[in-house]
C-alpha cells in the first residue's frame, strides 16, 4: 500500500505536470519578439504602459495617485474662507461636499439659512461649484417651520466671493511657486 505522503507527492507532480503543459511550454512575457533586448528600452517602455514605478514619481508629489491635503486646493479653501462665520454640518473633502449648519442672527430668530457647497470640479471657473442656498422660516406660537431653496441672488454672490478669493489663492501660489 502507498503511503499518505508519497501520494500527495504524486498528486501535486501531477497537477504540476499538468498545469505546465497547459500553459503550452511558455512563461508568461517570454516572447522575445514583443520585448527589447536592452534593459533600458524595457524599462522605458513598461513605465510608459504603466507597468512600473519609479523613486522619482513615488517621491513626486503632483500627479495620479498621490492624495493632497484639502489645503491645497484653491476652491475648497476660499469656500471656507467665505463661509467661516457659519457652524458647518458636514464636511467632506473627497466626496467635494460642504453643508453648513442653520444660521440665523439673533435680530430675527424666526429665519434662518442653510448653505450647501458642491465642487464638480478643481478648476478655478463658473460652473466648477453648485451653490444651493436654503431658507427656513418658523412660526413663533405654532413651532411650524417652512423649508424652501432660495431663489436669491444669496448664491450667485457666494459663487463670485468664492472664485474671486481662489483666483487671489491660485495668483499667490503660482507666485510661490516660481520663486
Amino acid at each position: 500500500m502507498i503511503s499518505f505522503k508519497k501520494f500527495n507527492i504524486a498528486i501535486f507532480l501531477i497537477f504540476f505536470s499538468t498545469f505546465l503543459s497547459s500553459c503550452g511550454g511558455k512563461l508568461p512575457g517570454a516572447d522575445a519578439r514583443k520585448y527589447p533586448a536592452n534593459p533600458e528600452e524595457r524599462v522605458k517602455k513598461n513605465l510608459e504602459e504603466g507597468r512600473g514605478f519609479t523613486l522619482k514619481n513615488a517621491i513626486n508629489k503632483s500627479g495620479g495617485g498621490v492624495f493632497e491635503f484639502a489645503s491645497s486646493n484653491e476652491l475648497w479653501r476660499a469656500s471656507l474662507d467665505v463661509i467661516d462665520f457659519m457652524p458647518l454640518n458636514a464636511v467632506n473633502y473627497s466626496g467635494g461636499i460642504i453643508i453648513t449648519d442653520w444660521y440665523n442672527t439673533e435680530s430675527n430668530t424666526n429665519e434662518s439659512i442653510k448653505i450647501s457647497i458642491r465642487f464638480l470640479t478643481n478648476e478655478i471657473r463658473a460652473d466648477a461649484l453648485d451653490i444651493k442656498v436654503f431658507n427656513r422660516r418658523c412660526d413663533s406660537t405654532t413651532l411650524n417651520c417652512v423649508m424652501e431653496e432660495s431663489a436669491g441672488s444669496l448664491a450667485i454672490e457666494l459663487k463670485k466671493e468664492i472664485l474671486k478669493k481662489a483666483s487671489l489663492y491660485k495668483t499667490e501660489e503660482d507666485k510661490k511657486n516660481k520663486e
